[in-house]
């Protein structure tokens, strides 16, 4: 099915006639100036974006001084918005920056949107996710899957920040929002409180007939330690053209991802790396763990350091490179390909070496 353009429809007028007697029977077709339904590739509304850390780090600061943590899921949180979107950083999630004190309690509830954190500064907090807790350290993915218990508590210090994601745009869009605030500002604590951690926490084992608690999803913690350790032996390897060192993060039980709405990466720019473009369907924001460099999207660049956010539009152009030659760079990635995938909507292009 294809729609004519306005200057090909030969009976606008008598459209424009048939809307004023449908629209009292909640019908309509067509108009002229309509927008058109179908597209030859993709034109998102999502803007190509550049979050810089030192405009961030005094709102934060800001932010704690001056905001409250309170009961019933208010959090103090930066959310990363999108001009180009009604709602939201990119068409399936929202990215936020939140800030934690010492002491400080974000109390229990859960939602039907799934979450995860990374931890960008500090430790000292914990998480517990339906019973199980974990520590949450600088580096560490901690994931929240749908319609799990989850509160955290800080016990270090000094002040945490972590970046918070939530499928909550797709959900929105799905009308499937659910709420739900726990009687309690903290859940109890489980007796073997790293179950899922001691089973499937190796990598490359599992248990044999173990019952699963957590049906998305068993491990909840994917600890800094071992994600470097992985990343660092595979860049020793010739680097891709397109990603140069890039892994997922996984789901033991599937070796799929780890969320199912949100997918989740580490990638390392070599010093002196550079990246051939690509693009996909589905929407990306890359968190700048360290290092520095630059990342072109449709033929807009974006000069980035450690602490920096950059927003990727779904089918655009972009490609990444690390203009240093002494150091490397390691970012952050969260994307929406595994919800493209499920629905048949996932298409990738590379350019050739």
């Amino acid at each position: 099915m294809s729609e004519l353009p306005a200057s090909q429809m030969t009976d606008a007028e008598e459209r424009r006639v048939l809307a004023a007697d449908l629209v009292k029977l909640n019908c309509r077709v067509h108009q002229a100036d309509d927008p058109p339904l179908f597209t030859r590739e993709p034109k998102s509304s999502m803007l190509p974006l550049h979050w810089r850390w030192r405009d961030l780090a005094p709102m934060l600061n800001r932010a704690g001084t001056s905001l409250k943590l309170e009961a019933g899921g208010n959090r103090r949180t930066l959310r990363l918005t999108n001009p180009g979107l009604a709602y939201g950083t990119t068409p399936t999630f929202w990215a936020s920056i939140q800030y934690i004190l010492p002491g400080e309690v974000a109390t229990a509830h859960r939602h039907t949107a799934t979450a995860l954190r990374f931890i960008m500064q500090g430790r000292g907090a914990y998480t517990t996710v339906d019973g199980e807790q974990y520590p949450m350290n600088e580096g560490d993915l901690v994931i929240t899957p749908s319609w799990t218990w989850h509160d955290h508590v800080h016990r270090g210090d000094k002040p945490m920040i972590w970046l918070d994601v939530l499928d909550i745009s797709l959900v929105r869009a799905m009308h499937a929002t659910f709420f739900e605030a726990s009687m309690a500002d903290l859940q109890p604590v489980s007796e073997f409180p790293t179950r899922s951690w001691q089973q499937f926490g190796s990598g490359i084992m599992r248990p044999v007939n173990a019952p699963i608690h957590n049906g998305v999803n068993p491990l909840l913690v994917y600890p800094a330690q071992r994600s470097e350790e992985a990343l660092s032996a595979a860049a020793k390897l010739p680097a891709n053209p397109h990603n140069d060192t890039a892994f997922e993060y996984q789901n033991p039980l599937t070796g799929g991802p780890a969320l199912p709405n949100i997918g989740t990466r580490l990638q390392r720019l070599r010093a002196g790396g550079r990246c051939l473009p690509q693009r996909h369907t589905g929407s990306v924001l890359n968190y700048v763990i360290s290092g520095s460099g630059s990342t072109i999207v449709e033929g807009q660049r974006f000069d980035w350091h450690a602490g920096d956010f950059i927003a990727i539009p779904p089918w655009s152009w972009y490609e990444h490179a690390n203009g240093s030659q002494e150091e490397i760079a390691t970012m952050f990635q969260v994307n929406d390909l595994p919800v493209m995938k499920a629905l048949g909507l996932h298409r990738e292009e590379f350019l050739p070496e």
